[in-house]
């Protein structure tokens, strides 16, 4: 079960999924769908903010409100920033959707914690990035969910600008687009993430949750998501 260590040590915690790492992000996407965080509806499609249709929509905040989830979601994330950058000095979530799990990674792994706004406050002392972090210090950067990559980016240059040198981004759930992945590269930015689209739609599949027919349109969609049902 995939929540059976969330209440021993983070140490044992920590192994248990390392030797678990394969059918995690199956059992992470699961449980995604179980809390109906990810939803899918391929013939009654979702608009999204950037006014593309999606037969998927995501939200990883909901995690919040279920503890045994929240701790497993903290505890991975840790793991992964344990084991990829060890060298990390300090967290940073992406606001809003990451402020919460970022905190939480940063009071697990004993370290300094900021989170950055989209773009300056209007007021006050105009700030970005809101939190202290010491200029030059290591920093791996918690997001929640990874589409085009692009405000999750954004992020990654305040910081850089602000001083401190970003190692790396993990990630609860990625779409796996290749923008996404090429604008990762192109920023020098290592990405890892707890788990993935083709994980939800293996799960999806198995549960009976989504049709054959129905991956059919899945997959279209996922070839060209910013021109699927545009006229």
């Amino acid at each position: 079960m995939v929540f059976q260590y969330i209440y021993i040590n983070f140490a044992d915690a920590t192994k248990t999924y390392k030797e678990n790492m394969e059918p995690i992000k199956n059992q992470f996407a699961r449980q995604l769908m179980d809390i109906q965080a990810i939803k899918l509806q391929p013939q009654q499609p979702f608009t999204w903010a950037s006014g593309w249709k999606s037969p998927i929509y995501t939200d990883n905040r909901k995690t919040l409100a279920f503890p045994r989830l929240r701790s497993f979601v903290k505890l991975a994330l840790c793991h992964l920033i344990q084991e990829q950058f060890p060298e990390a000095e300090a967290i940073a979530g992406v606001a809003t959707g990451a402020i919460a799990q970022g905190a939480l990674v940063a009071d697990e792994l004993g370290l300094p914690y900021c989170y950055v706004r989209p773009k300056p406050k209007d007021h006050g002392m105009g700030n970005q990035i809101e939190g202290e972090i010491t200029k030059g210090a290591k920093v791996v950067v918690v997001e929640d969910l990874i589409s085009t990559g692009g405000s999750s980016l954004k992020a990654v240059d305040a910081l850089r600008q602000y001083g401190v040198e970003v190692i790396g981004m993990v990630a609860s759930f990625t779409y796996g687009f290749p923008v996404a992945e090429e604008a990762f590269k192109a920023a020098g930015v290592k990405l890892l993430t707890l788990s993935n689209y083709e994980a939800v739609i293996e799960e999806a599949a198995k549960t009976g949750y989504i049709k054959d027919e129905e991956k059919a349109v899945l997959a279209e969609w996922r070839q060209s998501p910013s021109t699927w049902m545009q006229e």
